[in-house]
């Protein structure tokens, strides 16, 4: 696990919010994919909880068709994103629980702001406990 700062490009951070503002009353989720030449890319996956206002699951085949095309495009899995639209940008119970990746950055949009999204990245620790790692933005 590393807490080493992030930067993620201004694109990547806009179109996320902007999926997140879409569907303001359920949770949005997804993966980044990281290419070899550093560049990212946002796989939206449908949200497959039963509460999706409360809570996300990946549906199982958008996720499986986001890491085949991750796979054909060399890129490896960067980060798993969700939003919360009533509760602060901070890990919940449900996170902590179903959280498995420790290679991923984990990123949580907040809706629950006023006038300003907020979002903020984790990473599971060697005791399976969310770290939060600082997020930069970069121009491109």
């Amino acid at each position: 696990m590393s807490n080493v700062p992030v930067t993620l490009p201004r694109p990547l951070i806009n179109q996320l919010l902007h999926y997140a503002q879409l569907t303001p009353e359920a949770e949005i989720c997804g993966l980044i994919g990281a290419g070899p030449n550093g560049a990212y890319r946002c796989y939206p996956v449908p949200n497959a909880a039963a509460d999706p206002a409360r809570r996300f699951e990946l549906d199982p085949a958008g996720q499986i068709e986001a890491i085949r095309l991750m796979r054909e495009r060399g890129e490896s899995l960067f980060a798993i994103f969700h939003s919360h639209p009533s509760a602060p940008a901070e890990p919940s119970p449900a996170d902590f629980a179903e959280a498995s990746h420790p290679e991923a950055l984990y990123l949580i949009i907040s809706l629950n702001t006023k006038g300003v999204l907020e979002m903020r990245g984790f990473r599971l620790d060697d005791d399976k406990r969310f770290a939060e790692i600082a997020l930069s933005l970069s121009s491109t």
